[in-house]
């Protein structure tokens, strides 16, 4: 479902815009679509033909998308495996201090190498109503103050579902633009679409090296604009919308994380707009990539930082339970396999569960 369809059956029942307003702000925070306000019961403020109509749209909005499993970890984030009406599954993430990143695919087209959610390809996109279930499903454990577009899936492809979602978040979902944060590869549709929105959110650009010909490897489907050509687009976007951008660095020992690089990164990022998030890699068993030793990542950050560069370090949330990006949705799957070959093999039907931590 994309919001508009949900916009529209509630037009047929008799909403006006008001009564949409109140019902996607009530959504949004994860109360029941009918739910009044604190000076006004829903049943003083409906009309009678949206009370009567109301409740099979709430309960088609409630299929779009439940909650599968949780996964605690220790630095505060919960990772949620999302259950879709179709039984694909996607995760979302509520971060510490009131962020949460969201997908907007199953699976990714991308393929970049050192990524899970790229190793099973594009499955499928999201409904713009399924990536706003998202954050209703996040508020009704804890506030969410941030939305980043980060999980699984590249949102330039799937643009046109994603920017209706951050429409309704910027405004009924009552998030600030800049709390708003659109992460990409570098797709040229990013450059022309976001500055003609009505809410434009804040960039974050995967760069992940300053060579075209290593990008080109570690991102092999991205689109092939030079690592610097991408900063510059990245540049005026920043300076058009007042926020800065956020260069997006993953770090792979041997891989990019030399004193070339860095260099090379000063060169093409000090003075700019932004700031460079170093996110060491979050290693997974019989992986050809590992990240970089701790030392080596403080004195890169150090050296960046000390010649001009902006410079931050984030490891992905929850890196202690396995965590990173499409690691829960590809064990969920595993599960969900080997379940359906133990039913073919003894003609039972046990009920797949997500291992819990």
């Amino acid at each position: 479902m994309r919001i508009q369809e949900l916009h529209q059956s509630l037009a047929a029942i008799g909403a006006r815009p008001c009564h949409i307003g109140r019902i996607n702000r009530a959504w949004l925070k994860g109360l029941q679509l009918d739910a009044g306000t604190r000076h006004q019961k829903s049943e003083d403020y409906f009309p009678l033909s949206v009370r009567h109509g109301l409740p099979p749209i709430a309960a088609q909005v409630e299929t779009l998308a439940s909650i599968h499993s949780q996964h605690t970890a220790a630095d505060g984030s919960l990772r949620l495996l999302v259950a879709l009406n179709d039984g694909q599954m996607v995760e979302s993430v509520l971060l510490p201090r009131g962020g949460l990143c969201v997908s907007s695919q199953v699976g990714c087209a991308v393929g970049c190498t050192f990524c899970m959610t790229g190793k099973s390809g594009l499955l499928r996109q999201l409904g713009s109503a399924e990536i706003a279930m998202q954050v209703a499903l996040a508020r009704r454990i804890r506030p969410v103050k941030k939305v980043v577009f980060m999980g699984m899936g590249e949102p330039a492809h799937n643009i046109d579902n994603v920017l209706e979602a951050i429409n309704l978040l910027g405004t009924d979902g009552n998030i600030g633009h800049k709390n708003l944060v659109f992460s990409t590869v570098g797709d040229p549709r990013v450059f022309e679409r976001l500055p003609q929105q009505r809410i434009k959110p804040a960039l974050a650009l995967s760069l992940h090296t300053t060579r075209a010909d290593l990008r080109a490897q570690l991102l092999p489907r991205a689109p092939r604009i030079d690592p610097a050509e991408l900063i510059e687009l990245g540049e005026a976007y920043a300076r058009r919308v007042g926020y800065p951008i956020q260069y997006q660095w993953t770090l792979l020992a041997g891989v990019n994380d030399s004193q070339d690089e860095m260099e090379a990164a000063v060169r093409l990022l000090k003075g700019k707009y932004g700031v460079l998030n170093l996110i060491p890699y979050n290693s997974v068993e019989g992986d050809s990539f590992q990240r970089p030793s701790n030392e080596r990542i403080e004195a890169m950050k150090r050296y960046l930082h000390n010649n001009g560069v902006l410079t931050k370090v984030r490891d992905s949330a929850g890196q202690d339970i396995d965590g990173g990006c499409g690691q829960l949705r590809a064990r969920a799957a595993d599960v969900i396999d080997s379940s359906r070959l133990l039913r073919k093999a003894n003609g039972r039907n046990p009920i797949a569960q997500a291992p819990q931590e």
